[in-house]
């Protein structure tokens, strides 16, 4: 019983004292272990960010401009397959890429051009920041309604949703005031991007020719005795399809100022073609003077009722300040340049000499 009680002792006394030893290395190697494997995933990770960072650097393999439209509403991941169907880049690295710059919830919406050139990180921040394509459209200076509708109908990247739109109605149909649109848009190149509205174009437009007249007519001369504006606008309007040459502008602005202030006709072709709209071959006939409209001013006294195309700055300064000659007539020289002559029997001397030769 002695022996026994005292090997059992002996016994207890071992494993007592090797148990805590036992599970402190065990402790140990486990700490050791998952240090290990900490070490190695970080390191893979540094690795990784660091492959990124110098693939996101280097130059995309586009061999000319690309284009890419992201509609609204579509996934990063859509954007990626997208880029990688064009063979610009890999989905699954840009996709990376994205999440570790935190950018993959910033690409905004539009069309983009990719050039030669570009790298992942460029193109992720012009994706970012919304840089996308912007093209141009120009309302051309002497330009008239009807054209402007049918060259913004057949705009590329412009959503045109004017359709049924002419002269008489098209303010209406912007919801502005009422009224005939001739003349009332300010002839200058307008930036836009892809699925923009030509509404929202002719509303620009619009805007800018009503704040250039209003900025313009404070400076009138005291020569000229316009109404309102308008009037500015309409008699500048005849002035651009009159003479595209800058110094003679003036010159015609004040010769029609004086018809109008003597109670003479303003008797100007263009207003006449104007009235005679898709009627007009190319070639003003003298039955077509003698014809009454609302647009012969060589039958009827005063203004036409309406502009009778978009007049550019210069013509608009020219009917605020025509020139403060005698002369009442001009005619063409055939150059582009005009004569201008202050008698009748002057004037038809020049009519000889340039237009019956």
């Amino acid at each position: 019983m002695g022996q026994s009680t005292s090997g059992v002792a002996a016994v207890e006394h071992r494993s007592a004292s090797t148990s805590p030893r036992h599970h402190a290395m065990n402790w140990r190697l486990a700490a050791l272990l998952v240090g290990v494997i900490c070490a190695t995933g970080v390191a893979a990770v540094v690795g990784f960010v660091a492959y990124l960072t110098h693939w996101a650097s280097q130059p995309l393999p586009l061999s000319a401009a690309t284009e890419i439209v992201i509609e609204p509403g579509e996934s990063f991941a859509a954007v990626a397959d997208d880029l990688e169907r064009l063979g610009v880049v890999g989905s699954t690295l840009f996709s990376w890429r994205a999440r570790v710059r935190g950018l993959q919830a910033r690409v905004q919406s539009g069309q983009y051009a990719l050039l030669p050139g570009e790298t992942a990180d460029s193109l992720l921040d012009r994706l970012s920041r919304g840089d996308v394509m912007t093209h141009r459209f120009r309302i051309e200076e002497g330009e008239t309604v009807e054209r402007l509708l049918e060259r913004l109908a057949a705009t590329t990247h412009l959503r045109f949703d004017l359709s049924g739109s002419d002269p008489g109605n098209l303010l209406a149909n912007l919801g502005l005031t009422a009224g005939h649109a001739e003349g009332r848009f300010f002839p200058d190149t307008y930036q836009f991007v892809l699925g923009y509205q030509a509404s929202a174009l002719l509303h620009r437009a619009y805007r800018k020719m009503d704040a250039e007249l209003a900025a313009a007519w404070p400076a009138r001369s005291t020569r000229v005795d316009y109404a309102q504006p308008y009037e500015a606008l309409i008699l500048a309007s005849i002035v651009e399809k009159e003479t595209a040459i800058a110094e003679d502008r003036p010159r015609v602005a004040g010769v029609f100022v004086r018809r109008l202030a003597k109670g003479m006709r303003l008797q100007s072709d263009p207003t006449v073609i104007y009235g005679l709209g898709d009627e007009f071959d190319g070639d003003l006939k003298r039955h077509h003077l003698r014809t009454d409209g609302r647009y012969n001013t060589y039958r009827r006294h005063g203004l036409p009722p309406t502009p009778i195309a978009f007049p550019s700055l210069a013509s608009i300064h020219a009917a605020l300040q025509p020139d403060s000659s005698d002369a009442l007539y001009f005619v063409s020289r055939g150059d582009g340049s005009s004569q201008f002559s202050t008698t009748l029997a002057d004037h038809n001397a020049a009519v000889r000499r340039f237009q019956l030769r």
